[in-house]
């Protein structure tokens, strides 16, 4: 089975920040690899804008340099690689003056789709939107492109929101988030909704309990300034998780379109009931034999920001109602694993008998890595002995049941790029979602700032705090273990 490349149409997409990390590790390989695929119509262009003192030449080099090192495999094409490199542009541009914005202006072409990605810190988002209107590259063809944070705390958010508005439509206006870029994220979609099997059983009639997991292995490195400011809650629970939560939890829209699929993720966000205070578990991971603690990592030594959070939401709809959600999300636990678990209620009624055990269907949708969706089905064992049952997986990994073939799947960044050249908003998120998410997420912030309790301590290379077992075992319930 072969992959179906649709081309886009001719395009000039300008990165600000075009020497940066994100640029360098995820979207330039990204657009060579939608290049090599054929998606890259020959008018497309990419052009480079950042305060870097470089050439065209110079900027050519520094993205060969980073594709070899970030993908390699790719790089190795090195006739696809040399024509990419021709189709790239570089401008110095200051966001915060005027140096370069004319410059600019000629280098990008008024006849074809024209997309600007902000790959810069979100003090910017403002005075990138008000420059480029003011230099007439603002035009309703245009588009943006705005990478999270999504501001702090709701204040921000609108007045980000409100910034963006004065310039830019909401049409125009692309808040991306990766993780819904993802293969299995967007299979989610089609398992419930491509299927008459699970959308009947996807209720709180049928589902015990779903448990959503983002776990990372590594602490926050590089990232300690941005992060010691932000916190698990603000970096992955208000955006990524919340998001999956959303895809979870909603009802079907009436059609796969960006307005109607954005709808019902704002519906199941006004549905969520205010997180009690004893349900929620905040963690900062401890130094190992191996590897430095949060605090050695960060200025603020005794910093009091979580790395870990974990917590019982509820969705008070009648499709939910009773039906627990636990999310939990942190750095430097036992291994990175992201996973979606949807836990189905025992049967009824056991003709085996309590020596039969308990048996539960999960189906689990795994983000990464090895993306693919497993369901767990009861079977007797085999051999003679009598009616013994386990729990087998009918496993889909997508590499192996698709074949090599359709193996190397488009990155979450190529994806939703393709989709900003498209004007396919149904994968972003739209201001009204962005806003109600910080509206439920700002008490649970506040409430526990009022307190001034620190997160809880716990073992680099564990699954976190003990109390956050807690959370889930006095439901009578376990997390699922986080392994690759």
């Amino acid at each position: 089975m072969v992959s179906r490349v649709i081309p886009v149409d001719p395009f000039d997409l300008v990165i600000f920040g075009g020497t940066g990390d994100l640029a360098r590790r995820k979207i330039l390989p990204g657009l060579f690899r939608r290049f090599r695929a054929g998606q890259m119509d020959a008018e497309s262009r990419v052009i480079g804008a950042a305060r870097s003192d470089l050439d065209v030449d110079g900027y050519r080099a520094m993205v060969r340099e980073a594709i070899a090192e970030f993908d390699p495999a790719s790089a190795r094409d090195s006739e696809a690689l040399e024509a990419f490199l021709g189709r790239l542009g570089y401008v110095v541009v200051d966001a915060m003056g005027e140096t370069g914005w004319d410059d600019l202006e000629r280098e990008v072409n008024s006849d074809r789709i024209r997309a600007f990605y902000f790959s810069v810190g979100p003090r910017l988002f403002g005075e990138l939107a008000e420059r480029l209107h003011k230099h007439g590259m603002a035009d309703h063809d245009s588009r943006i492109v705005v990478e999270k944070p999504f501001g702090r705390d709701l204040e921000s958010a609108k007045a980000l929101n409100a910034t963006l508005a004065q310039h830019f439509h909401e049409h125009q206006i692309y808040r991306i988030d990766h993780y819904l870029g993802k293969e299995t994220v967007q299979n989610l979609m089609a398992v419930r909704f491509g299927n008459t099997l699970f959308e009947p059983l996807w209720n709180s009639q049928y589902v015990d309990h779903i448990q959503i997991t983002v776990a990372e292995s590594v602490g926050v490195g590089g990232r300690g300034e941005y992060y010691d400011r932000a916190g698990a809650v603000r970096d992955m629970m208000q955006n990524h998780l919340m998001q999956l939560l959303c895809l979870i939890a909603m009802e079907p829209p009436a059609k796969f379109e960006p307005d109607p699929v954005r709808d019902e993720k704002l519906k199941v966000i006004r549905a969520l009931d205010p997180v009690e205070p004893g349900d929620v578990v905040r963690g900062q991971y401890e130094a190992s034999s191996d590897a430095p603690g949060y605090n050695e990592q960060v200025e603020n030594q005794g910093s009091t920001t979580e790395s870990f959070v974990a917590l019982k939401a509820h969705v008070s709809n009648w499709r939910w109602a009773g039906t627990p959600f636990y999310l939990r999300t942190g750095k430097r636990l036992k291994a990175r694993a992201s996973e979606i678990a949807v836990v189905f209620k025992d049967a009824p009624h056991s003709i085996f008998g309590a020596e039969a055990g308990r048996h539960a269907n999960i189906l689990t949708i795994r983000l990464q890595p090895n993306e693919g969706i497993e369901l767990g089905v009861t079977i007797k064992e085999p051999g003679p002995g009598g009616m013994r049952l386990i729990d087998v997986p009918l496993d889909m990994t997508f590499a192996e049941a698709l074949g090599p073939d359709d193996a190397d799947f488009p990155d979450a960044y190529e994806r939703l790029i393709m989709d900003v050249i498209r004007g396919n908003q149904t994968l972003f998120m739209r201001d009204d979602e962005v806003e109600e998410a910080w509206a439920w997420t700002d008490p649970m912030i506040a409430e526990w700032e009022a307190r001034g309790e620190p997160p809880l301590p716990y073992a680099s290379g564990s699954s976190g705090p003990d109390e956050a077992l807690a959370l889930i075992h006095r439901d009578g319930r376990h997390w699922r273990e986080i392994k690759p």
